[in-house]
């Protein structure tokens, strides 16, 4: 299209012989930085134990000289790996001087000499990359009169820990509460968790496939992702024996509170509970109806669930709507034989013939 992308080099250098690894990424995004750090690994043939990053927002979220706070992704990836990640210090260049100078080169020996071609994609521009990097690479050092392969061939490489046999599928994490249907929204989909963790807090692991739910460190659900939006995956293992013995709201607690309100009030929480494959599923649709009324008032309740229920609107999205814009308070009843008032600046049909 001849639009320009800026694109930005992700860079790692080995402690010992400096033998360097460079490539283009679209931006600093998550996704980029560790799928960077997969391929350099991969590229390396091994991990190390410990990585020195800068305190790249990514990737260090909050710099502390003393317990920075790492982002949960980027610590899972390397807890995949079995290698630590000491952060330099703030603005202490030394810390990590072998990759400083390794930018330094990548300045010089491959950003310089491709500053002047055109690339029509960020795979097209890694090519060209990969071909400065291996004569980077390849090149003696006057001062050793070695290459930073002939190094690292001989002291690096014996040090890395293997690679594992798959490789690191990229994860996000989300925070939770259970809800008293002992789900957890994710994403807009709702996992089912042991019911004995309701109320409690949760972090939910999600890749492309799968998404696991943990406790205190501890795995206690497991799940094939859902992308349904407002759709539900539940485990029969994670239900009650008895919801009247587990739950502090069972369906005859909220039908009878319904009815208290009005009947109905009765029939629409009915209703949502007998449109979803378990009553259960329907308890937060139930519970925003609950709250709802005690903004509104019971009056102006009953009037809207009567509209939802004539609509056959089973939700409390549509009773949430008619409280907010009114319409429990417009009256359906019309009068098909009414004629238009009589007004002067009501034409008639005369006027047009």
């Amino acid at each position: 299209t001849g639009e320009v992308s800026e694109a930005q080099m992700f860079v790692a250098a080995q402690g010992f012989s400096s033998y360097t690894y460079a490539c283009a990424v679209a931006s600093q995004e998550l996704a980029n930085w560790i799928g960077a750090h997969i391929r350099a690994f991969e590229f390396f043939g091994g991990v190390n134990e410990i990585l020195v990053p800068d305190n790249v927002r990514v990737g260090v979220p909050h710099a502390c000289r003393y317990e920075p706070d790492l982002n949960p992704t980027y610590n899972d990836m390397t807890a995949y790996y079995g290698c630590a990640v000491i952060p330099a210090r703030v603005r202490k260049a030394r810390d990590k001087a072998q990759v400083e100078n390794a930018v330094l080169q990548a300045e010089r020996w491959i950003l310089a000499p491709l500053r002047h071609r055109v690339f029509h994609s960020i795979a097209e521009a890694n090519l060209a990359i990969a071909e400065r990097i291996t004569w980077l690479n390849d090149r003696k050092m006057k001062v050793l009169g070695k290459s930073r392969r002939e190094l690292f061939l001989s002291h690096d490489l014996p040090a890395l820990k293997p690679l594992p046999e798959k490789r690191y599928e990229l994860a996000t994490w989300k925070k939770a509460k259970v809800s008293i249907d002992y789900h957890i929204e994710v994403e807009h989909h709702y996992y089912s968790v042991p019911h004995r963790l309701i109320g409690e807090r949760v972090e939910a692991r999600l890749t492309s496939s799968t998404v696991e739910i943990f406790q205190k460190g501890r795995r206690v659900a497991s799940h094939k992702r859902g992308f349904q939006r407002g759709g539900y995956t539940t485990a029969d293992e994670h239900r009650p024996a008895s919801h009247r013995a587990h739950l502090a709201w069972p369906p005859s607690r909220i039908i009878s509170w319904a009815e208290q309100t009005g009947p109905a009030t009765a029939r629409l929480v009915q209703g949502i509970m007998n449109s979803k494959p378990h009553p259960e599923m329907g308890y937060r649709a139930c519970l925003g109806i609950i709250r709802l009324s005690g903004k509104f008032g019971q009056d102006r309740m009953e009037a809207a669930c009567a509209r939802a229920l004539q609509a056959g609107a089973f939700s409390y999205r549509s009773v949430k709507s008619i409280l907010h814009a009114g319409l429990d308070r417009v009256s359906d009843d019309r009068d098909p034989d009414r004629s238009a008032p009589v007004h002067g600046n009501v034409r008639g049909p005369a006027y047009y013939n």
